[in-house]
């Protein structure tokens, strides 16, 4: 395994699919399909979008997502057989004057009742763009939330994974829980620095941000993995450059210091939207996309991984070259494990690179990684009114989540302009 460039190898495919059972839809938010012309906070703006899912180890879906019309995260809690938990959705961030955008919600190992929700509230301080993270804690498995806690406070545009000056995308910024309730929250402003912030004092707190990186070229799309002995990992690609390559770097004191980045697959492509994750084993999944064609061209999803923490990883393999009839383009990937090594990769589907993107695809690793399936589509993952997927202020989502038991959660969420907004969750299961 080399830690910088390794060379592309074919895909390992393994033949269908293992055979995940479906359960059908379930509808957790239903709005108008308003979306006006930007005008900060006064925007004209009614819809629901930007659902994020975490799930215990009982099967229990944790659901947040925005409603634009209320300018409100929203939580609900729905059982493993898709009933809600809570007689009413509980309003997370409480701020109605400004926007929520892009939230992402964990639970944290071993405590099912604590759950943390982390998102965008789109305040304007000072800077050229608006947005400051926000986290809020239930201790009682969402039925209320404290008050939320402003982690960036700053003027940098927080949450936005910048492309390049002109174009980015809101939702730069992840949440993982570690075990023992110790949340960890990253995110990138706009102006490219990395931040890091901890829990502290038993969660009650949080540390005052680490910048990770973005000295040199804007830093975008983070995503954290928790291992063992307080391992914590964090990924990212880079904007103002059309040959990105992902980033990795490795804590071992549970986020307090950082190794210096390993450089993941360098090639001439732009590769953006890393997602990791760690097994039972200390191994270091990783997905991500990848365009030959820059930014804003048709997009692969690659698979690779690090079996020594991190330092070196597999030349990466593509695993979304086969994909379901009409479409042409796959990127944003998602990554989850379940306890028996096996390894799912959800992403986005485009029919061509300048349309929206139009249903969701799965491939899944029964071998912990070493052969993926052909990519399926998920059904019911295409809004049967017409409307195209969320988010509609990007695609840097949390739509996927696996339990231990090989229980799976996905959300999805589509928009058609003037007519509705949805919000609902898919759910199957793998036989153990």
């Amino acid at each position: 395994m080399a830690a910088g460039t390794a060379a592309y190898v074919p895909p390992l495919l393994a033949g269908p699919a293992p055979a995940l059972q479906w359960q059908g839809s379930v509808e957790v938010a239903r709005g108008r399909g308003l979306r006006g012309p930007w005008q900060q906070n006064e925007s004209r703006y009614d819809f629901v979008d930007d659902p994020s899912v975490a799930l215990d180890d009982a099967g229990e879906a944790a659901i947040a997502w925005v409603d634009q019309a209320r300018k409100a995260v929203l939580f609900q809690r729905y059982s493993a057989e898709g009933k809600p938990l809570l007689a009413q959705p509980v309003d997370v961030s409480r701020q109605p004057r400004t926007f929520s955008w892009l939230p992402r919600v964990a639970l944290a190992p071993g405590l099912p009742r604590r759950v943390w929700v982390l998102w965008q509230e789109i305040i304007f301080s000072g800077g050229s763009h608006g947005g400051e993270m926000f986290m809020a804690r239930s201790q009682d498995g969402g039925k209320s939330f404290a008050a939320p806690v402003n982690l960036s406070r700053s003027v940098g545009g927080d949450g936005k994974g910048r492309v390049n000056r002109e174009v980015w995308h809101n939702g730069s910024h992840d949440l993982v829980a570690g075990p023992g309730g110790v949340a960890y929250a990253a995110w990138t402003e706009y102006e490219g620095p990395l931040w890091l912030s901890r829990s502290v004092e038993g969660g009650a707190a949080f540390s005052r941000p680490v910048r990770i990186a973005g000295e040199q070229a804007p830093a975008r799309a983070p995503s954290l993995a928790v291992g063992a002995d307080a391992a914590l990992y964090l990924a990212w690609t880079l904007g103002d450059d059309d040959a990105a390559d992902i980033h990795v770097a490795r804590s071992m004191d549970g986020g307090q210091s950082f190794a210096a980045p390993v450089r993941v697959a360098a090639s001439p492509g732009y590769s953006d939207a890393p997602r990791i994750a760690v097994d039972a084993q200390g191994v270091l999944h990783l997905v991500y996309a990848e365009s030959s064609a820059g930014p804003f061209g048709s997009y692969r999803v690659f698979y690779t991984r690090s079996r020594d923490g991190g330092l070196g990883f597999e030349a990466p393999q593509a695993i979304s070259d086969r994909l379901p009839p009409g479409f042409t383009s796959a990127a944003f990937p998602e990554l989850a494990l379940d306890a028996r090594g096996r390894v799912f990769v959800l992403f986005e589907l485009f029919r061509t690179p300048r349309e929206p993107s139009l249903g969701l695809a799965l491939a899944i690793s029964g071998d912990r990684g070493r052969s993926f399936s052909p990519a399926v589509m998920v059904p019911g993952s295409v809004d049967p009114g017409g409307g195209f997927n969320g988010s509609s202020q990007g695609l840097l989502m949390r739509k996927l989540a696996v339990n231990a038991s090989s229980h799976v959660a996905i959300v999805n969420s589509s928009l058609k302009q003037g007519s509705h907004s949805r919000v609902w969750l898919l759910r199957g299961s793998l036989p153990r």
